[in-house]
């Protein structure tokens, strides 16, 4: 026999009530760290583990000079099983790269397999990375691309989200990108990449 209406209301107070906290778990919260440690003498290797942690979800790999980033790049879609297709930001920083052996494209169809961006920062405490709009660096094709790469010099990484600010002129609008996007359905089930890319892959410049 179901229970009276009464009786659920009852069992569901009951359970709101519940044992009061313990004074020193209270305690403890009032104390806690309002952000985590970070080594600020090994931001690198601070932000790559961050990437590395399943909530983020990315890849990483390095370059010595910005001449290498086409081999670098062709290295992981290859890896992924993609073709030599990207989709390349007008950004005259990237001219004398030799992007021979790519098919590239100027701005991203839906279906675009890989997008290049440069970060202008990355964030240690969370590895979130930091764009900004303008010509030359367009915000779609990096919500469009299957898997988003993206080229951060290692001096630009920065410990705390309070070092987020940039610095010099402030572009039209910045965003911010802290892993791949995933949802979960009602059922459990964890879609990866739900609004936007399913694979973020970090490339970083070292001096």
């Amino acid at each position: 026999m179901s229970a009276r209406p009464s009786d659920s209301r009852s069992a569901i107070l009951a359970r709101l009530k519940g044992p009061a906290p313990q004074q020193a778990e209270a305690d403890a919260l009032l104390i806690a760290p309002e952000r985590p440690a970070v080594d600020e003498s090994a931001l690198e290797a601070e932000f790559l583990a961050r990437l590395a942690l399943p909530s983020v979800s990315a890849s990483h790999d390095s370059i010595q000079t910005l001449a290498d980033l086409p081999a670098a790049i062709a290295r992981y879609l290859e890896g992924q099983g993609e073709p030599l297709s990207l989709c390349l930001p007008p950004d005259p920083r990237l001219a004398p790269c030799d992007w021979s052996g790519f098919t590239l494209h100027m701005s991203a169809a839906p279906e675009e397999s890989a997008a290049l961006a440069i970060a202008r920062k990355g964030i240690a405490e969370t590895g979130s990375l930091i764009f900004e709009t303008a010509a030359e660096a367009p915000m779609l094709p990096n919500f469009l691309a299957l898997h988003h790469i993206v080229l951060l010099a290692a001096s630009d990484i920065a410990p705390y989200l309070e070092d987020a600010p940039l610095p010099g002129t402030q572009p039209r609008a910045h965003y911010w990108v802290t892993g791949v996007s995933g949802t979960t359905d009602i059922e459990g089930t964890y879609v990866r990449g739900a609004h936007g890319p399913r694979f973020l892959h970090v490339i970083l410049l070292r001096p």
